[in-house]
Parts: C-alpha cells; structure tokens; sequence
C-alpha cells in the first residue's frame, strides 16, 4: 500500500467525518485565507531600458545600444529578484557572445565557444534562490560576433519572472540597470546594500532630468510641446481636519486649466499665469485631477506649498514613483476625460489610440505585474479551481466566495485590451501572460469556461470581448485534424511531433457547452461531441475501456499509459457534455454508451482505500486526488441524470472515494494532498508514476475537490428526494 499523506488525526475526517458541506467550507477557506485578494502590483518601468522579446526573456543587445563599443569592451548589466522561498528557478539563455552570469555573487554559468557562435544556441540554466533577495549581474565581453545575450523563464506561460532594478536609487523599479562599455573587468560586483554611486560611472537607463528638462514643468518636460488637447495630472489631498474646510490651492499656470475634486468641478484658469483656486474639503482622501490644455505648444503648472493640515499623498501605490503625481495623456481636445481611478484597470483610450499613466521620470511608465501566487492570474488550473470555488460558493450560499471568484476573474478580464497594448509597447505584457500570447486551448479555454458561467450571474468588465475571442480561437484558429479533432502541431525542438492529448477534451468542450448557453447556437456541441468521437478512435484502449493519455503521430501510436488525471478530464468533461446535448441528438446514444464503457473500466481500477492511483493500471503508483475527485464527480453526476445503469455499485464507490479521500486527501485544516504537477508525456510508465510527483495545494486539485463534494452532495440531496432522474440543482 502507498505511503500516507497525512496520519488519520492529521484528516479532515478527524474533525468532520464525510460530512461534505463542512470538508467544501474547509477547503475553499483555506484557498481564499492563503491566496487574499490583493490587487496587481504597479510599477515604474522606463522604457527606454532593457526591453523583452515575445517569450519573456530580457534581450541585451549593447552592440545596438552602444554602436561605438570597441573589441574587448565589457559591459554589466544588474538585477535583483525576490523570492518567497529557496527554490530552483530555470532560464533560458542565448549568448551573443562572451559571458558570464553571476548570482548573489557566485558564478554560475560562462559562456563556451559553441554559445558565443550561435546566438539561437538555447542554453537552460538552472539558478538556486534564496528566500529574499537574489542578485544577479552579467558580465558581457565585446567581439566582432556581438555584445550581450537573452534571458529568459523557463516556461513563460507557467511562470513569467520579471527582475526589479536592484539599487536603492531605483527601488520599486521593474527592470536591469546596465553600464556603459568598460575597458576592465571589474574587482567587485555590485550586489545587495551597493549604491549606483559605489561606482564611478553612470548607470543606464538615466534616471535624472537634465538641468534644461528639470527646469520646465512637469507636463512640459513628459509629454513636450502640446498645441491643442490636454492632459491629466493627478494627486490626492489628504485632510487632516475633522470639520470640513476651505483650502486653497494657488500656483502658476502655463495655460489653460480646469481644477476637478472628487470628480467635480472646483475652478477653471482661463490664461497663463498666477492662479489660486479654493477648494472645498471634508475629512480623509480626495482625488485632485488638474486637466491641462494645451496651446501654442505650452501646457502645465506648478503648485505653490499646501496649507497646514493638508497633505499631498499618492494617488495610487506604484513602486518607484518619487512624487504623488500621476500623468496621463495627451488626449484630443474632443476625448472625453476618464475616471481617474477606473482608469487603473484598464487602457486609456484617445483619438490617438490607446495609452497608460506616467510618471515624472525620464520616459518612465506606470505598469501592471502579476505578482501575486495565484490571485488574478489567468491559467487553465485556476479555471478548474475557481470554478470550484464558484460552485461552491452557490451550494453553501456563501456570497463571500462568489465575490471572491468574481473579483479574481474581472481583476483579469478589464485588463485584457491593456496586456494587448503592453505587449504592443514593451515586446511582453506584465499581465495576463497566456491570454497575451494566446497559442493554444490552455491559454484559454478552462479558465474562460468558468468566466462565461460566473457571466451568467453578473457583468464582468471586459469579459463579453474576451469570450468572443476565445470562441473565435477554438472554432477557427486552433490547430485541427482533417476529421476536425483538435490537435497541438510541434512547438519546440526537443518534442518534434504533433500530439493529440486526452487533456484537451476539458481544455475545449466545456468551453463549447458555456458557449452553447450563452448563443444557442447549437455548432458548439456538434463540436464538442465530434472531439469525443474522434478521441475515442485514437486514444482509447477497449480491453480496459480506458483511455491513453497522448497520441503521438510521429510515432504513430498511442502511449497507452492511463495516466490517472488525463482520463479524468476526459470524463469530467464528458458529463459536461451530456448535461447540455440535447436528447434527441444524433451522438447522444453513442456518447452515453462511451460514458457508461468508460465509467465501467474506470470503477474496476478503483483502489483499496478508495482512491484512483497516478498510473490507473499501476497499484504501486500513489494515489492520486485530482483523478479521484473527476471519477467521482462523473459517477455521482451519472447516478443523479441517469446516465448509468446498475447504479448501485456506482453509488458505492462514490461514498468509498469521497471518504478515502476525507481520510487521506484533505487535512483538517483544508490543505489538499496528493494531486499530480503538471505533465509532459511519456510512453514510459515510469514517468507517471516516479518523475511526476504530487504537490500540496496544487490548483490542478483544489477545484476537482470542490466539484467532487459538491455532486456527492447534490446526489446525496437527489437520492433523499426519490425521483427517478435529476435537473441541474447549480447554474
């Protein structure tokens, strides 16, 4: 028998038994308690630094940046990066000719003769992080083949790092700070608690103002001569006052402006010159927005000191900003002004096209991170696990967490034109990764299946565009079979052949049943059921009625290893299927004759305690949560819509799984257990079973918990009733 997770005291059951309702609550609280609801991170970039390529990897081309660099030169580029735990991190490195990378110090990887002469030569390089704060800095060595190199993720879908500028100077900065060209290699590198002054040279990218730049005002020397239009400039105003009162607010005025408080109105400067406005004001923050016109190529002011007791304080936290000042624009003169704060989350839009907020820093941005674990990022786990959420959140009436859901998707959908234009600017969005480089059905599909349903209870801004791209892209541009099958064309050297995985079911055919509610137009089942047929004709192993995990068609055959958690999506998302096809569909019979074959190969490989193991057909492979918990969910699902015959079997290895995993699974205080990382593919069954470890808390298992539990329950509640057949109880 497999080692145990957890002692039995340790379980879930110890404090609730099976008893389903108080395993959900446990669960999702501790999801929800672990992963907090903290906004995306902002911060100042400078766009004239070192920019990305469409993979995520910084590309360092100093032969561009300094065309007069001479033979032998070097030059140093430096960054730090924070980690929350000591944890191996891989990179992806291409050389353009003679370097060294260094971390907290210590070199870890310098370049050979067959890196230096093949700039596409992919390198991985594994980097060892310390919790806290990690240094990194390049030495890069000047010849005629070039000066500089690339580095970048490991998988920039999964996991697309950014480095933040590493000198006090510059702190909050995202970004590398690089040298001008060196004629020797240096004594001492910079590292934690150096100065950009440390070193006798300048540091790039400029950080000041010029004497000429420093002395106009802060519009004129951001957005330059403006002749007609405006821009905004805003700050908030903190009253320290408990009664409401005047301030005033006086300056000078290099043109037009209007003065808005909270949004409104509070005085309008007709000309250039000396102004002086007074405001009215309660008690705590204000917005303070200064529209400036533009005319005869002058715009902008500068404030005089504030009265006692009011206070200038940022407008929103960015790090790296060095004043309480946001500038946004220019805008044509018939743009309509945004809402300061909205505008946050969203591209700013003018007759120009689109743009974001600045900063008063030579050619500095203000730009969005994803920097949290797991909250407001957009993958196909999270969609499993929010779903989850969401569902559960119904079932148990609990609001909170259907906020929760709704705030993490909409976090993602209202960025979604900006992430666009941020690639556009800067070569890689800092947010919305997969959405942004959108190439395959897990970019989009499971996480966009759980937006379409959480739309159906209330409007996400930015979710009704992002639906229709996603339809446009499984229905038109994923890559497919002549037989219409969805199928992944080779993407990378080291895997050259084109794939069919059983994973891809999920990735797609829930989306097209959302898709169904959402437009009726029934195209999207016809779909949906032809993946099934077509799967089936590849990848199914009838003398188990099971299903191979992948298809590879430059070998030719299928691996047939059943890898636990890839026939569970087929399942899982089989039910999805068959709780939205129509019944007088001509598929219908044979897709439930295909979820009653599969259900009965499926229960014979049931495990002693209850549970499904990593490889099905291997005992000796741990046992598996994500695949339990999809197995359970299809039965109780086929008990409750009659989809099953001989249900009582059924409905016994359903209390069987749901309870092994309350004993084995889960803890008492809602960690879960035993769920598979993510997967390659193999036609060995070592792989699965010894190379494919479990992770606690994994998001490929968190929401399949949640599902499994929230079907045991409704068919707990179904069978109670005693009627014959069920209609969906959650929507």
């Amino acid at each position: 028998m497999a080692e145990r997770y957890i002692d039995i005291n340790e379980s879930i059951f110890a404090k609730c038994g099976d008893r389903v309702g108080e395993i959900l609550a446990t669960v999702a609280d501790r999801y929800v308690g672990n992963n907090p609801p903290h906004p995306m991170a902002y911060r100042a970039f400078c766009a004239d630094g070192i920019g990305k390529n469409h993979d995520y990897s910084y590309d360092f081309h100093f032969v561009n940046r300094f065309p007069e660099i001479l033979n032998g030169q070097i030059v140093y580029a430096w960054s730090q990066y924070w980690s929350d735990v000591e944890t191996p991190l891989n990179f992806i490195l291409h050389c353009y000719g003679p370097l060294i990378l260094y971390a907290n110090g210590q070199p870890i990887y310098k370049a050979n003769i067959a890196d230096e002469l093949n700039p596409k030569r992919r390198t991985v390089v594994t980097i060892q992080m310390k919790k806290g704060w990690n240094h990194l800095v390049f030495q890069f060595t000047k010849t005629e083949a070039g000066c500089g190199g690339s580095l970048g993720p490991g998988s920039y879908k999964s996991n697309p790092v950014h480095f933040l500028a590493p000198s006090p100077e510059r702190f909050g900065h995202e970004g590398w700070i690089y040298t001008a060209p060196q004629n020797h290699v240096w004594n001492e590198l910079p590292g934690e608690g150096t100065t950009e002054g440390d070193h006798d040279i300048a540091w790039y990218p400029k950080l000041a103002w010029s004497d000429n730049e420093q002395a106009k005002n802060p519009v004129a020397r951001i957005f330059g001569e403006l002749s007609d239009g405006y821009v905004l400039a805003w700050t908030k105003l903190r009253s320290l006052s408990a009664e409401r009162r005047h301030v005033e607010l006086s300056g000078h005025a290099e043109g037009r402006m209007a003065i808005y408080v909270d949004g409104e109105l509070q005085a309008s400067i007709d000309q250039a010159g000396a102004f002086q406005a007074v405001l009215q004001l309660a008690y705590g923050e204000h917005n303070l927005v200064i529209q400036c016109f533009g005319a005869n190529g002058s715009a902008g002011f500068r404030l005089d000191p504030l009265s006692a007791g009011i206070e200038r304080v940022e407008p929103y936290p960015v790090h790296g900003a060095k004043d309480e000042w946001l500038y946004v624009g220019p805008f044509g003169a018939k743009d309509v002004m945004p809402e300061v704060e909205a505008s946050l989350f969203a591209l700013v839009e003018t007759q120009e096209g689109g743009t974001f907020w600045r900063l008063d820093q030579p050619n500095t941005w203000v730009r969005p991170f994803t920097e949290n674990a797991l909250f407001g990022k957009w993958n196909y786990p999270l969609g499993v696990t929010l779903y989850g959420m969401l569902q559960t959140g119904k079932l148990l009436g609990r609001d909170d967490l259907l906020q929760y859901v709704y705030k993490h998707i909409e976090t993602c959908t209202r960025l979604y034109t900006y992430a666009g234009w941020d690639k556009a600017q800067y070569g890689a969005s800092g947010v919305l990764n997969t959405l942004a480089t959108l190439d395959s059905l897990d970019d989009c599909g499971s996480f966009g299946a759980t937006m379409l349903l959480a739309l159906q209870n209330q409007p996400l801004q930015g979710a009704e565009r992002i639906a229709d791209v996603i339809a446009d892209y499984i229905s038109n541009k994923q890559d497919r079979l002549p037989d219409g099958s969805l199928y992944r064309k080779p993407k990378h050297v080291d895997f050259p052949n084109a794939t069919l995985w059983c994973d891809d079911l999920y990735m797609s055919v829930p989306y097209m049943c959302r898709c169904y509610q959402r437009t009726g137009e029934i195209r999207y089942l016809e779909d949906a059921a032809n993946q099934f047929i077509q799967f089936k004709k590849k990848l199914y192993i009838p003398e188990l009625q099971i299903m191979s995990h992948v298809y590879d068609f430059g070998i030719d055959k299928p691996t047939k290893i059943a890898w636990g958690r890839g026939n569970g999506w087929v399942i899982f998302s089989l039910s999805e299927l068959l709780a939205e096809l129509p019944d007088n569909h001509a598929q219908r019979g044979e897709l439930l004759q295909f979820f009653n074959e599969l259900s009965e190969g499926y229960l014979r490989l049931q495990g002693e305690n209850g549970l499904w193991h990593q490889v099905l057909t291997e005992p000796a492979s741990y046992e598996e949560t994500s695949c339990t918990s999809m197995f359970l969910y299809a039965f109780a699902r086929g008990v409750r819509y009659g989809w099953l015959t001989e249900t009582e079997k059924y409905i016994a290895a359903i209390h069987k799984g749901w309870s092994g995993m309350a004993r084995i699974s889960i803890d008492k205080f809602g960690n879960v257990y035993g769920v598979c990382r993510g997967s390659g593919y193999s036609y060995s069954v070592s792989y699965y079973k010894d190379d494919l470890s479990w992770l606690l808390n994994d998001t490929h298992g968190i929401g399949i918990v949640l599902l499994a539990g929230i079907e045991v329950l409704q068919l707990e509640r179904h069978l109670d009733s005693g009627k014959p057949a069920a209609e969906e109880v959650l929507s």
